[in-house]
């Protein structure tokens, strides 16, 4: 399971644990919170109604029927009161009073009840002791939405406790509104879990964000790729992509030191045998002329460690940067001018004809001397491999937003076996004049050099005979490292 994942659903359970029991126990809890809520004024009037008969009794002048009639006019009123989303339409209050004994003398609503002994029921047994009493029972057994709340009070004559005045309330009201609540709170529920549901799966991809660019960079970095080390801001993963960083450091800085000693010792190795071997048969006798020219391959192979060594020199340096150091606006023209200029005696000695087309006031960013090292590279070989009196054509043009720069030779071109490998350190293919090989560096270092430039070199045979070299250069690049 991805990081991202698992932090949704960890997040996702921990909000389930921590609010499905509440929602749950207010839900559930809704009806009793109401009947609680109506248990309060019901106390009162009871109060109110228990002084005001106590008081007439101890006048003598509480009459039941009087009392009686007095509630038949209040249950008879016309009554249209708007309660939020519902109309009461009739008061449901009921009234009884029972004596000291317990024995109903009054009821608002059922005169039949009159002598039954209420004793028994909590809100008149706690009452005549002195006690709060109150009670809930249905009117229907196996229905309890039928529930009426009983809440009751002393009558006071003289000072003593000489009956009970019970008020009764049914929560059929009660009922509705929490019919009308739960759907609201289940309404709200659902958009309260729909929105920690968006919220967990941004926060679960802002926290796996990072971590996927670490990822990324890390198989970058596998890859051999030039990236930079990703921005992560300041936070444990920020000292984490800093740790990779100095790991990459030191893993490449130990490869790279294994790598290159490995391969400029097998580079060296030739011209040294040469080297050596020319100079133990110099101890013998020989001719003035055999000493010469074993001197000669004595210089050329010296010559040739030399170069090798230069060029690995500036190679190093080229690989160990991440960004370029100066960035100019270059004239394509002028640059291209140089580097011919600069192979003037080669072309005239092999012949060659050499046409520059495009537009030359082309402008392109970038570092002056890297480009012009990497174009006098790739029209080396163009020289190298294009036969006497041919030609060499360059051309510069422009795509969306990049310069493109071609320079095609009449050699051989490149065979199918060494594509895959000519931009390798070292590789090389033999010169057709003379049949040897470069040092192999010239086309990794214009390898290097774009990748600077945020640009590309390709290699593409043509069709009839020769090799068509593409430079490919952003005309927006900037000083930022370069990409693979």
């Amino acid at each position: 399971m991805k990081l991202g994942t698992r932090i949704f659903f960890s997040y996702m359970i921990v909000f389930i644990i921590c609010f499905a029991y509440p929602f749950d126990r207010i839900s559930g809890d809704l009806r009793t919170r109401y009947v609680e809520g109506i248990e309060d004024p019901l106390v009162d009037l009871a109060n109110v109604l228990a002084g005001l008969v106590g008081m007439e009794m101890e006048s003598g002048g509480f009459k039941p029927a009087k009392f009686h009639h007095a509630f038949e006019r209040i249950y008879s009123r016309p009554l249209a009161a708007r309660l939020h989303d519902l109309t009461k339409n009739r008061v449901d209050v009921r009234v009884y009073i029972t004596d000291l004994s317990g024995k109903v003398i009054f009821d608002s609503t059922n005169g039949e009840s009159v002598g039954a002994d209420y004793s028994r029921w909590r809100d008149v047994w706690l009452t005549l002791r002195g006690r709060y009493g109150a009670r809930t029972t249905r009117q229907d057994p196996h229905d309890p939405a039928s529930v009426v709340l009983y809440v009751a009070a002393p009558l006071m004559v003289h000072g003593k406790i000489a009956g009970v005045l019970t008020v009764a309330k049914p929560t059929t009201i009660v009922n509705r509104f929490a019919a009308i609540a739960r759907p609201r709170i289940i309404g709200i529920g659902a958009a309260s879990m729909a929105v920690a549901i968006v919220l967990g799966m941004v926060v679960s991809f802002w926290i796996a964000r990072p971590i996927k660019r670490l990822t990324q960079y890390a198989i970058d970095v596998r890859d051999g790729k030039k990236v930079d080390l990703p921005n992560l801001g300041r936070n444990e993963l920020s000292d984490m992509a800093k740790a990779f960083g100095m790991m990459r450091e030191a893993l490449e800085g130990g490869k790279y030191v294994e790598r290159y000693v490995q391969t400029l010792t097998h580079e060296i190795k030739s011209p040294l045998s040469a080297i050596r071997g020319a100079a133990e048969l110099m101890e013998e006798k020989m001719s003035p002329e055999v000493r010469a020219r074993f001197l000669h391959n004595i210089r050329t192979e010296t010559n040739r460690i030399q170069d090798l060594v230069d060029r690995m020199l500036k190679l190093t340096e080229l690989e160990n940067r991440r960004m370029l150091d100066r960035v100019e606006s270059i004239v394509i023209g002028p640059l291209i001018g140089t580097v011919i200029e600069a192979k003037e005696a080669l072309i005239a000695q092999k012949k060659l004809q050499v046409t520059v087309n495009g537009d030359k006031n082309l402008v392109v960013k970038g570092d002056p001397f890297l480009l012009h090292q990497a174009l006098s590279n790739i029209v080396q070989n163009a020289i190298d491999f294009s036969p006497s009196c041919g030609s060499i054509r360059i051309e510069a043009k422009t795509e969306p937003n990049a310069l493109r720069l071609t320079i095609e030779d009449e050699g051989p071109g490149v065979p199918e076996y060494a594509k895959s490998k000519v931009f390798e350190k070292f590789y090389s293919l033999k010169r057709p004049d003379t049949g040897k090989k470069s040092t192999g560096l010239g086309l990794n270092f214009v390898k290097e050099v774009m990748n600077l430039h945020h640009g590309k070199i390709l290699l593409e045979n043509l069709e009839e005979k020769g090799l068509r070299a593409i430079i490919v250069l952003n005309c927006g690049s900037s000083d930022k490292p370069g990409g693979g």
